[in-house]
């Protein structure tokens, strides 16, 4: 089984998916993208889940992400759960979900720990940029739902500190103060950052966010 790890280029493969068949590079294109897995058809959270990732397709479109999730059940049982999550969390799901029966992409992507369980995904899910490597990997158990707001915080982060010499705090959310990395010197610190900036430390030097 492959072990992917942050900055791995994330695997191409071609899928069944409740939308038809997908090239999964010619899915994401030229943007950014997230693949999150699910143990299994008609579970309690993972209905949770997908209805609450269709209810940020506003937000992830915004940012310009495609998001597609995975289930080890068939495209046929992808389809009615579909109208149990349309249903039962009042949205429409609105992301292509992979029918992956044959454990394929699972095991492409390690989604399947065997001291969890040897048959079904545990509930990973990786933010993927648009080169194709692989940013985020966050793998949670079986029990406990993923914070989507928080995969939300991440891409915002990820996609200004691509851009920026800067990282982001503990808890930073959209337009709060971001820390200037150590590579800059302080005197190139003025140049590029013109909004100003507070030196906390001579190691911890803070700035407004600079794309806002």
């Amino acid at each position: 089984m492959a072990t992917i790890r942050l900055g791995d280029t994330a695997p191409n493969f071609k899928a069944q998916t409740s939308v038809g068949e997908i090239d999964f590079y010619e899915f994401l294109g030229n943007g950014w993208g997230v693949i999150f897995s699910h143990p299994a058809d008609f579970t309690p959270v993972c209905t949770t889940e997908l209805g609450t990732t269709a209810k940020l397709k506003d937000e992830f479109e915004k940012r310009n992400v495609k998001v597609i999730a995975l289930s080890v059940d068939s495209l046929e049982s992808h389809k009615v759960w579909i109208n149990d999550i349309n249903e039962t969390q009042n949205t429409e799901v609105n992301f292509p979900i992979i029918a992956d029966e044959n454990r394929k992409i699972s095991e492409l992507y390690d989604f399947i720990h065997s001291n969890a369980s040897t048959t079904t995904t545990v509930r990973s899910v990786l933010i993927i940029a648009p080169d194709k490597t692989v940013k985020l990997i966050i793998t949670y158990p079986a029990s406990t739902g993923r914070n989507f707001n928080e995969i939300i915080r991440v891409i915002d982060s990820l996609q200004l500190t691509a851009n920026y010499q800067v990282a982001t705090p503990a808890n930073w959310k959209q337009g709060e103060e971001v820390v200037i990395i150590p590579a800059v010197k302080d005197e190139e610190i003025e140049a590029k950052f013109p909004k100003g900036h507070k030196t906390v430390k001579p190691y911890l030097r803070v700035t407004p966010q600079p794309n806002l």
